[in-house]
């Protein structure tokens, strides 16, 4: 069955259900003209929105639609997690071709719910239309965090220390996967995979950070570790060192580079959509606030460098050598990164 069969007010009455996770403060949700809901009003607003295209973004020839609907909500979150926010609201428009069957919509929006139940983020409209060719995904999500506590990308200070909440370059490693056709034949890449197409969203993480007090700016790693300090750097008109040996990379990792010999520090570097929270904290608070962290999620958080006066991206070698570095990220308007 495709979307012509039932018409878009009945693919609209089709996915409206189970939308709503916090009934309390919604005033109308899908079915009117637009949303109306409330929010806390000692609170900012935070509003981010995120465009996926088939053939850009992803391939729906190696995705399931859950995975696709999942990871759209996914990387929204992500953006409100890095100012230390809370997410309330989602807003869904896509653009759907004659080829896509009802049955991955239905699997799309599944793996959307799936995810926003986990965060209680309601899901309340959007806009649907045809496509001539590619599947196209617009998410907006709104979100709240109270003033004093929202961490932005411009207030780095010198000395301050940088970390990291998790393992950096597992989802390019799964992206390697999918783009080679290489079949996720161990435990160690099927982990792989799955921090590529269902990342998990540091929206406690962030929340945690932001009522510290000490954290002073923050930034999801979306377009890898390399590139994303360098916004941090830019935006607070700063510099930045990172410890080679400190980048955190998993084990999982490891025995990938070893198989498909690649170096994984630079790997890590360069790896993009891991959607960690990147972080700096004041030097003589980090010890103190690792600690709480791994009490609170019972994991650490990675000291990874420091803040410097030097405006540049600096590694240093675990031979004590010092090299610059230069972002080598995902950018949206290169063919390769």
């Amino acid at each position: 069955m495709n979307l012509k069969d039932i018409g878009e007010f009945g693919f609209i009455r089709r996915i409206s259900r189970g939308c709503v996770t916090r009934p309390d403060a919604v005033l109308r949700a899908i079915g009117d003209d637009a949303a109306a809901f409330t929010i806390d009003p000692d609170e900012i607003i935070l509003v981010t929105t995120d465009l996926l295209v088939e053939r850009i973004h992803f391939l729906r020839t190696a995705t399931s639609g859950f995975d696709l609907g999942y990871k759209s909500l996914a990387v929204n979150l992500s953006d409100i997690a890095a100012m230390g926010g809370t997410a309330r609201e989602a807003f869904i428009s896509i653009a759907i071709p004659g080829d896509c069957p009802i049955a991955y919509l239905d699997d799309f929006y599944a793996g959307m719910k799936h995810l926003a139940a986990d965060f209680e983020v309601n899901l309340l409209g959007g806009d649907t239309t045809s496509s001539k060719d590619d599947l196209i995904i617009n998410v907006a999500v709104v979100g709240s965090v109270p003033e004093e506590e929202m961490l932005t990308r411009d207030a780095a200070r010198v000395g301050d220390r940088i970390c990291c909440t998790g393992h950096l370059g597992d989802s390019r490693a799964g992206l390697h996967l999918i783009l080679n056709g290489i079949e996720a034949d161990s435990d160690e890449l099927q982990e792989l995979l799955t921090a590529h197409i269902r990342p998990l969203p540091c929206l406690r993480e962030g929340r945690f950070l932001a009522q510290q007090g000490s954290v002073h700016s923050a930034i999801d790693i979306s377009d890898g570790l390399s590139s994303d300090i360098a916004h941090i750097v830019e935006e607070s008109d700063v510099g930045a060192r990172l410890y080679a040996d400190a980048i955190p990379v998993s084990s999982n990792l490891m025995k990938f580079c070893e198989r498909f010999t690649f170096d994984p520090i630079p790997y890590a570097l360069a790896g993009g959509e891991d959607y960690m929270l990147l972080c700096t904290i004041r030097s003589d608070a980090v010890e103190k606030i690792a600690e709480a962290f791994r009490g609170e999620f019972g994991k650490p958080l990675f000291i990874i460098g420091e803040i410097t006066d030097s405006k540049k991206i600096e590694l240093l070698n675990p031979d004590g050598s010092i090299t610059e570095c230069t972002p080598s990220g995902w950018n949206h308007f290169k063919e390769e990164c």
